[in-house]
């Protein structure tokens, strides 16, 4: 599953071919959440809160390139990487 960012910790990862509805999984301190890119929402697993809300935060501003790397990923192109949150 290939990294597409990390910050503060947190550890984005992308998987190839995966399953709909378009995700990421979140990893940090042992915990992992998964994301749906499309509504900004948390899907499966938590993060601690204040892990969780800067993933949101990252999610929001890196939305539009998210999709496209899902539809990428879809096709196992190279996804390349997405900048950490400031």
């Amino acid at each position: 599953m290939p990294e597409i960012s990390r910050f503060y910790g947190i550890v984005i990862k992308m998987y190839f071919r995966d399953h709909p509805p378009p995700h990421f999984h979140a990893e940090y301190a042992g915990q992992e959440m998964i994301v749906d890119i499309q509504s900004v929402s948390v899907i499966a697993g938590t993060l601690p809160s204040r892990a969780m809300r800067m993933v949101l935060e990252w999610t929001t501003q890196h939305q539009p390139e998210l999709i496209q790397m899902w539809g990428l990923a879809a096709n196992l192109q190279p996804i390349g990487r997405i900048d950490p949150l400031p």
